[in-house]
């Protein structure tokens, strides 16, 4: 079905399409021969921009090949020479000797036997029937399918690495597919991702360059936001073959590490609850009621050791901090209400806070400050 969506990000396409071509080639594959002449005919070829990610893309449905790899390139001795050196390059640089890797649309085999001479444990997934047996013939390790759903797992998986080499551009839901490789990677899966470069084409004026098969035309910024959303933090993105194609050096994204959370929360809840024990008798006031310290009050249980939050916006006053319910107050409060000690918890502006404190109060209040560290507590006097 045509789609009049962006494969993208989902946007509405223009109305208006950004090239219209007549009487283009429906394929760029599968010629006719004489006796097909008389049923083969031109189409109209619409080519729309997103208005909000800037991916070029057709609106038409794909060719009915398009999970199938057909690869001209097999018959050049420079296009060997030159993935020769860059498959060895890719596996040196991130030691991927014995790993597993796959390559999406891997054809009749052509780039799997490269892999394989570099120590790689290479295994293709091809559409094409045919190409899949020819691989099986020469020795090499493939299977038959395609990977269009974000939770499709193939029967081998995972691997530690993929490719995927000027194929991306053929498909009509790049996003699925993208993510449904992800989802067939081990952590900190590595990837190497090719699409013809559409920077190059704008460039020079390239416009035969377009054509049915090719659904999305991607730059730079283009592919590398396709990749990101897809569950991939790009290395490295960069043209080669002549400027004609762009190639992508991807790993799988991980999870945040916050392991260091749970150690900084135990320090934190020490070192307040050391301070609150010496100073809860006199009482004891929190200065700041920004969303670093409502969480604080929040995380640590701090509501029942604290009388009151002192905050210099209006708009906060009189109020009460949410879930936790300690009042909060105007600065002159502490003239009438007195505490024994303040923790400042005013984030990038707690130094300044600690200066108005000084200077209005001198050393009334035994002073801390919530750091990005940790709790400091100050010297009288500074």
């Amino acid at each position: 079905m045509p789609s009049h969506t962006c494969r993208l990000c989902d946007q509405a396409l223009p109305a208006q399409p950004l090239l219209h071509f007549r009487n283009m080639p429906g394929a760029a594959q599968h010629f006719p021969d004489r006796d097909q002449l008389s049923q083969d005919s031109g189409i109209d070829l619409d080519i729309f921009q997103c208005v909000s990610c800037g991916l070029v893309q057709t609106a038409h449905a794909p060719v009915p090949y398009y999970r199938e790899v057909i690869r001209a390139a097999a018959f050049s001795d420079e296009m060997k020479a030159f993935r020769r050196q860059q498959f060895s390059d890719f596996v040196q640089r991130y030691s991927l000797q014995g790993k597993r890797l796959l390559e999406v649309g891997c054809g009749r085999g052509e780039y799997l036997t490269l892999f394989a001479e570099e120590g790689v444990k290479a295994h293709g997934l091809e559409y094409s029937a045919a190409a899949v047996e020819d691989c099986l013939a020469q020795g090499l390790d493939a299977s038959h399918g395609f990977i269009e759903l974000p939770q499709q797992k193939l029967p081998s998986a995972p691997f530690d690495v993929f490719a995927t080499l000027n194929f991306l551009e053929h498909w009509p839901d790049p996003r699925a597919s993208l993510r449904g490789i992800a989802h067939n990677l081990g952590d900190d899966g590595i990837g190497l991702v090719e699409v013809p470069n559409f920077d190059m084409i704008l460039r020079h004026n390239l416009f035969t360059e377009f054509i049915s098969d090719h659904i999305c035309y991607y730059t730079r910024d283009t592919l590398t936001t396709l990749l990101n959303i897809c569950g991939f933090e790009v290395i490295s993105c960069e043209a080669v073959w002549h400027d004609y194609i762009l190639s992508a050096v991807v790993r799988k994204r991980s999870v945040c590490n916050i392991s260091g959370f749970s150690t900084s929360h135990t320090s934190l809840q020490l070192a307040l609850s050391g301070f609150i024990t010496e100073h809860t008798a006199q009482g004891i006031a929190i200065w700041g009621a920004g969303h670093q310290a409502l969480a604080t009050i929040a995380l640590l249980e701090l509501a029942d050791h604290v009388r009151y939050v002192v905050d210099s916006a209006p708009f906060k006053q009189d109020k009460f901090t949410p879930a936790t319910h300690l009042p909060i107050v105007a600065p002159e409060h502490l003239d009438h209400e007195l505490v024994g000690a303040i923790i400042v918890m005013a984030a990038s502006y707690s130094d300044e806070v600690v200066r108005i404190i000084r200077k209005r109060w001198g050393d009334s209040f035994h002073l801390a400050i919530l750091r990005e560290h940790g709790l400091e507590i100050l010297p009288s006097g500074t």
